[in-house]
C-alpha cells in the first residue's frame, strides 16, 4: 500500500523511494541511478524544446477553483499524505503553531521559553556567536539550570546544545570558549555535541585553513525546543539573528510528540559527533566510529542506522497513534471525549519533519521538494525564497519545465551575509549575481518570464536568510503547505550539509492566514529583477568571479 500511494505521488518519488526498501538495495541504486540520468536529460530535452515556447497557446485556459483551497477528509488524508510514508505525521491544531516574523521577536521568545524550562533545553544550530546578545542567551540558560538545582523540589532538567565543529571553532574566542563555563559548571545537565563532517580528513583536513574548512560540510539543523515546545528556523544563535537579519520562525507550542522527535534526532547526531569537554577537548561517544579518524565508511553507515532509527520508529509510533484514533472500535466519539475531560481540539494541520544528509545517504528532504515542485498542477502558485540562490540543477529544471507559476525572493547583493566581507568571501555577492544572470537568462530564452518570476530583496541596514516555500494551490488566495527550517534549495543543503526543516499543512485559514501574511511582508520588501536589473554598475562581475564560480558554486 505505501509502495502504491507513493507512485500516485509522482516519479521522481516512487522511483527514490526503492532506494528506502529493504531487501533490494542493489537494485534500488541501480533504478535511482537511471531514473535520475533518463529524468535530468528528459527535463533538459523539455525545458529546451522549442516546443515549450508555444505552451501557453497549446495548454487549457486555467479552470476556475471555487472549491476550499486544501480540502481533508474527516482521516486527515489530504493531497499530500504520501508524504508519511517517508516520515512520522503529527497532526496537531493550528492553534499550537504561530508564525514569528522579527529576529528580535526570535530572540525574546527563546529566552522567555529557557526561563519556563523545566525538563528539556534542545538546541541546534550551526553556530553560537561571541557577542554580548549572545552571552545573555548563555547567561540565560545558567540561571535556569541554578533555579532547577536550588529548587524546594529539585527539576531534572537537561540541555543539550548540537554546533558544528568547524564552524563553532573558528578564532580564539568562539562557540566552544562560549560555552565551557556552562560545562564546567553543570557537567551532569549540560551536553555540547560538535558535528565533524567525515569528508573532512586525512592531508584535507591538514592542508585547508580555517573558516575555508566549512566549505567541506556542516552541520546545518536550526531547531530550538524547550520542553514540549519547538522552534524551527534558519537562524544561527548570533546577534545579527537576533537584531537585523532576516529570517523565517514558526513556534509550535506544547506539542508535546514533535518536541520528543526533535530531541531523539538532536540526541541521534549528538551521539555521532564529537563531545566537548570541560577542558576544551573533544572525545568520541564509547564505541563509536571516529567521523574523521576512523574508517569513513563505517561512520556514515552507523551514522544512518542512528538517524533512520529515529525517523523510522516515530514514523511507526505515529501510524499506530493513527490507526488507534481513528479506526479503533472502541473509538470514543469527540463528545464522548470532552465529557471525558479530553479537551484537545481535533487536528487540523500537519508537521512532516524533513531530514537531508546526503553524507550518511539520507535524502528525505531532496525527495519530498523535488516531488512537490514535479506535482505543482498549472494554476498553482509557488512561493520560494532562498538567502543564497544557488539551485541545484534537478530544481532548476523543475521550475522551467513544470507548469505552476514561481516568484522566487532571493537576496540583492547588498543585503547578502557576505557583502563588505575581506578576502576572496566579498566576492561572493557578484558569484550570486552571476548565478542569477544566468538563470534569468534562461528563462527569458524559454519565454517563462510570464510563469518565472525573480525578486530581489531589500532593506537598509538589515541581510537577508530567509528561506522555505508557500504553495497556493490553483484558484486560492491562501498557502495550504509551508516549507521552513535550515535547507537553502542548494548544492550544499542537498549534498554536503546536515539539514532539517519541516512541512507544515493546514487547513485552517486562521494559520493560512499567518503563512500568507508572512510571505506577504518578506516580498513587499522587494523588487522585480528585469534586464535592467543586471545593467546597473553594482551588478558587473568581474571576468575571474565569471569564471571562477562554475568550480566553486557547489562550496557556498
Amino acid at each position: 500500500m505505501a509502495v502504491a500511494a507513493a507512485a500516485a505521488a509522482g516519479p521522481v518519488f516512487w522511483r527514490r523511494l526503492l532506494g528506502l526498501l529493504p531487501g533490494r538495495p542493489g537494485l534500488a541504486a541501480l533504478l535511482g541511478r537511471l531514473s535520475d540520468r533518463l529524468g535530468r536529460n528528459r527535463d533538459r530535452q523539455r525545458r529546451r524544446s522549442p516546443w515549450l515556447l508555444l505552451a501557453p497557446l497549446l495548454s487549457p485556459a486555467v479552470p476556475q477553483v471555487t472549491s476550499p483551497p486544501c480540502c481533508l477528509c474527516p482521516e486527515g488524508v489530504h493531497r499530500f499524505q504520501w508524504i508519511r510514508n517517508l516520515v512520522p505525521e503529527f497532526g496537531v491544531s493550528s492553534s499550537h503553531v504561530r508564525v514569528l516574523s522579527s529576529p528580535a521577536e526570535f530572540f525574546e521568545l527563546m529566552k522567555g521559553q529557557i526561563r519556563v524550562a523545566k525538563r528539556r533545553v534542545v538546541m541546534a544550530s550551526l553556530y553560537l556567536g561571541t557577542g554580548p546578545l549572545e552571552q545573555e542567551l548563555v547567561d540565560c540558560l545558567e540561571s535556569t539550570l541554578e533555579k532547577s538545582l536550588q529548587a524546594k523540589f529539585p527539576s531534572n532538567l537537561k540541555v543539550s546544545i548540537l554546533l558544528d565543529f568547524t564552524r563553532g571553532s573558528r578564532g580564539r574566542k568562539n562557540s566552544r570558549t562560549m560555552l565551557l563555563p556552562l560545562l564546567q559548571r553543570f557537567p551532569e545537565q549540560v551536553r555540547v555535541s560538535l558535528f565533524h563532517t567525515p569528508h573532512l580528513r586525512g592531508l584535507l583536513r591538514l592542508l585547508i585553513p580555517e573558516r575555508f574548512n566549512e566549505t567541506i560540510g556542516l552541520q546545518h539543523i536550526k531547531v530550538y525546543l524547550f520542553d514540549n515546545s519547538v522552534i524551527l528556523s534558519g537562524a544561527n544563535l548570533s546577534d545579527s539573528y537576533f537584531t537585523n537579519r532576516q529570517d523565517r520562525y514558526v513556534f509550535l507550542q506544547d506539542c508535546a510528540e514533535i518536541a520528543d522527535f526533535f530531541t531523539e534526532l538532536v540526541d541521534a547526531v549528538g551521539d555521532v559527533s564529537l563531545q566537548l569537554q570541560g577542558d576544551d577537548t573533544v572525545q568520541v561517544v564509547d564505541g563509536m566510529v571516529h567521523p574523521y579518524k576512523g574508517d569513513r565508511t563505517e561512520y556514515c553507515k552507523a551514522a544512518n542506522k542512528r538517524v533512520m532509527d529515529v525517523i523510522n520508529s516515530a514514523r511507526t509510533r505515529q501510524q499506530m497513534l493513527h490507526a488507534q484514533t481513528f479506526h479503533s472500535n472502541s473509538l470514543l466519539t469527540q463528545e464522548d471525549a470532552a465529557a471525558a475531560g479530553d479537551r484537545r481540539p481535533a487536528p487540523d494541520t500537519w508537521i512532516y519533519p524533513l531530514i537531508q544528509m546526503k553524507p550518511f545517504e539520507i535524502q528525505i528532504d531532496e525527495i519530498v521538494t523535488e516531488t512537490l515542485l514535479t506535482e505543482a498542477e498549472r494554476g498553482a502558485k509557488v512561493y520560494l525564497t532562498t538567502g543564497y540562490f544557488n539551485l541545484t540543477q534537478a530544481y532548476m529544471d523543475l521550475v522551467l519545465g513544470t507548469r505552476a507559476e514561481y516568484q522566487i525572493l532571493l537576496a540583492s547583493p547588498e543585503v547578502n551575509g557576505f557583502f563588505g566581507a575581506k578576502g576572496v568571501a566579498g566576492a561572493i555577492p557578484a558569484a550570486y549575481v552571476h548565478i542569477e544572470r544566468q538563470f534569468y537568462s534562461e528563462v527569458c530564452s524559454l519565454g517563462q518570464q510570464e510563469r518565472v518570476q525573480l525578486q530581489e530583496y531589500w532593506r537598509r541596514g538589515w541581510t537577508f536568510h530567509a528561506k522555505g516555500l508557500w504553495l497556493y494551490l490553483a484558484g486560492s488566495s491562501l498557502p495550504c503547505l509551508t516549507l521552513i527550517g535550515s535547507p537553502n534549495f542548494g548544492y550544499r543543503s542537498v549534498h554536503r550539509d546536515l539539514e532539517a526543516q519541516i512541512a507544515i499543512v493546514t487547513e485552517n485559514e486562521a494559520l493560512q492566514q499567518q503563512l500568507h501574511q508572512e510571505q506577504e511582508q518578506l516580498y513587499l520588501r522587494s523588487g522585480v529583477v528585469s534586464s535592467a536589473t543586471f545593467e546597473q554598475p553594482s551588478r558587473q562581475v568581474k571576468l575571474w568571479v565569471k569564471m571562477v564560480t562554475p568550480l566553486i558554486k557547489n562550496f557556498f
